[in-house]
């Protein structure tokens, strides 16, 4: 499918994980993507990879969470391409799992910048540019581990609860404007956050297990969540505004700790 033939998309954090699988999924539906990221070389790779399928994909380096930088992506998207109607936000960080009392200030400041002013300043900056010319389609990444306890670390699981509230916040705020705001909930994916849960499962011989809360009993992958930002990115979702997509193969419709015995 060519849905997006024409459009103009950013992808944050695009060099790897979610981001690279969602930014080649964009580009093979027709957008034209700037990935933007810290890592000059694992961005420019996701580059090279798209325009080698066929796709249109230039690259930036910058930081997600910093004002100018944003403002310069947006601004250089708009030069390269002529516009912008698609923004992903998916960069963002995790943090270790430290016990509740022996957590630090600053590691719960540098969550809410990674995840929520990331967040915040895709929202005020591609809005800003998606009002001005016609509308457009802003999405965001939190995680299902926003929904629930015992899903992830706390600070980052706290910080993606606070990035679902921006989310239906900003989807309201838009009103009107033809600018809709959605989120992609991840569930248990491998990417390069999860890597060392991933290796350490298959070292010790247990990789099966994981995702077997799931009523699906397996992990996803990044190329079914990038077909969630396709989906969103598109017209197909032309009526979906504020709301918060898990993809996470069930677990947030049930409790799996406390499962009924059939």
């Amino acid at each position: 499918m060519r849905r997006l033939e024409g459009r103009r998309a950013i992808v944050t954090g695009g060099g790897t994980g979610i981001g690279r699988a969602s930014a080649i999924r964009l580009a093979s539906e027709g957008a034209s993507v700037l990935v933007a990221g810290r890592t000059e070389a694992t961005i420019a790779s996701a580059a090279d990879e798209i325009r080698a399928n066929g796709g249109t994909a230039e690259y930036i380096v910058a930081d997600a969470s910093v004002e100018i930088d944003v403002q310069r992506v947006v601004a250089h998207c708009v030069e390269l391409f002529g516009g912008l109607e698609i923004f992903y936000a998916n960069a963002g960080n995790t943090d270790s799992i430290v016990p509740l009392l022996e957590q630090e200030v600053a590691a719960w400041e540098g969550m809410f910048r990674d995840n929520v002013v990331s967040s915040f300043l895709a929202v005020k900056h591609a809005g800003r540019h998606m009002v001005e010319h016609g509308g457009g389609s802003i999405i965001l990444c939190s995680s299902t581990a926003s929904l629930r306890a015992n899903g992830g670390a706390i600070a980052y699981s706290a910080s993606k609860a606070a990035v679902n509230s921006l989310t239906q916040n900003a989807a309201n705020a838009f009103a009107g404007k033809n600018v809709r705001v959605n989120a992609l909930l991840p569930g248990l994916t491998e990417t390069g956050l999860t890597k060392p849960m991933f290796d350490y499962a298959r070292d010790k011989g247990i990789e099966n297990k994981l995702g077997k809360l799931t009523p699906m009993q397996r992990p996803g992958y990044v190329h079914e969540m990038a077909g969630v930002i396709a989906f969103l990115a598109s017209d197909d979702s032309s009526y979906v505004d504020g709301q918060l997509i898990a993809a996470d193969g069930g677990i947030s419709s049930t409790h799996p700790f406390g499962r009924f015995v059939l």
